[in-house]
């Protein structure tokens, strides 16, 4: 039985990623992803081990460097989230802009952090960095069509996760929100609700809702945090689409709202995510 919860988002990000290739034919090189995945590693090797053995020093607690502690390990995890969800995501020519996004991705964690909490997604950081600072990388929102055994799938796996990070209220308040939002303005244009459906049922804004929006260690700790955020995510998403006709716009709004965390934690206080125990601990 699968301890850390995030056993089942590697589990599951790797059959959608395997799915999308059998499935949908998607043209995806191996090289990148295997290059994608291990430069995520590396940098999350790299950087925990560093900033270990300076808090050792700071501490005067003079050790040698450990480049195998549990704590540096554990942390690979969450890099292996990251690679996976950058090649489910994003799409590259080359193997250098896949190795930026990855590089920055993880280095996120480390740089953007208030009291020792990151607050940017290191997998949306990493996206939107690759799209700002190159030339060659895009994002496909369409690329899962809209097969209705692709939203069962999505909504059961990330329902089962969500079920252990005690993070479904996240995922809830944005989908009903951005959900409503699309339905009001599809009523006033006088649109079927076949278009609505067409919408929603998106196996990338399906990925993005339950598994990236609800990363429990960069999203508020509190729930009426998370509701104000998510709710607040959900309507940038919604202008800069329908405003904008920003195709990635789910992406550009995480992003853009992610500093928002810090102000939300200020305001309601409330118990850090550990993930050794899947549960709420300061």
């Amino acid at each position: 039985m699968l301890k850390d919860a995030r056993d089942y988002q590697i589990l599951f990000l790797s059959l959608f990623l395997f799915l999308g290739i059998g499935t949908r034919d998607w043209t995806l090189r191996w090289d990148l992803m295997v290059s994608t995945i291990t430069v995520c590693l590396l940098t999350q090797w790299f950087l925990a081990a560093v900033v270990n053995y300076s808090k050792a020093q700071q501490e005067w607690n003079f050790q040698p460097l450990n480049l195998f502690s549990s704590t540096i390990l554990s942390g690979l995890r969450s890099a292996m989230i990251t690679g996976l969800s950058l090649c489910l995501l994003l799409r590259a020519n080359h193997q250098s802009t896949m190795a930026v996004a990855a590089c920055l991705a993880i280095a996120s964690k480390f740089i953007f952090r208030y009291q020792g909490k990151h607050f940017f997604n290191p997998a949306n950081f990493g996206i939107i960095a690759a799209l700002i600072l190159t030339q060659d990388a895009w994002v496909s929102p369409g690329q899962w069509g809209a097969d209705w055994w692709y939203l069962l799938l999505f909504t059961c796996t990330g329902g089962m996760l969500l079920k252990r990070v005690g993070r479904g209220d996240t995922s809830a308040a944005f989908l009903l929100t951005y959900g409503g939002m699309m339905a009001l303005r599809n009523s006033w244009l006088g649109w079927t609700w076949d278009v609505w459906y067409h919408q929603l049922m998106n196996g990338s804004l399906l990925l993005f809702a339950f598994f990236m929006l609800t990363d429990p260690r960069s999203i508020p700790n509190a729930r009426v945090g998370r509701l104000v955020w998510a709710i607040s995510i959900a309507g940038v998403a919604f202008v800069l689409q329908e405003q904008f006709y920003l195709s990635t716009a789910i992406f550009w709004a995480l992003f853009a709202l992610a500093p928002l965390t810090v102000v939300l934690d200020y305001i309601w206080s409330a118990p850090w995510f550990s993930w050794s125990s899947t549960a709420n601990a300061r």
